[in-house]
């Protein structure tokens, strides 16, 4: 699996982000995707992970009721929809996929887009 993800940019405080990314190669629609983020100076973080069906989804508590993943396997796609974002949600963000929505490491991974959120 291949993954590009794009979406990221500048964006004030209270603002909204839709980050996309797109999966070529094997089947998207068998794998479970995440979202992580890793903050200026921080470690990799768990952000937001659906399952291959989308029926399921999760977040980190730091982002519940803010963010919202979603994925559209017609279009080999998933999206986390970020509103009310704060200057802590800025980061550099990756998409991943693995067989299993709730892994510890994923598999695949892509390249990551850069989210800053100014105050």
């Amino acid at each position: 699996v291949q993954l590009q993800a794009s979406g990221g940019g500048l964006v004030q405080a209270g603002g909204s982000l839709r980050l996309s990314c797109a999966a070529s190669g094997r089947a998207f629609s068998r794998y479970a995707m995440g979202w992580f983020r890793q903050p200026p100076g921080k470690e990799r973080e768990f952000v937001a992970a659906i399952r291959w069906s989308g029926e399921n989804t999760y977040y980190a508590d730091s982002v519940k009721d803010r963010f919202t993943i979603s994925r559209d396997n017609a279009k080999n796609t998933v999206y986390l929809q970020m509103n009310s974002l704060k200057p802590e949600d800025a980061g550099l963000y990756w998409c991943a996929a693995d067989r299993n929505a709730r892994a510890i490491i994923y598999e695949y991974w892509g390249q990551g887009t850069l989210v800053t959120v100014s105050s």
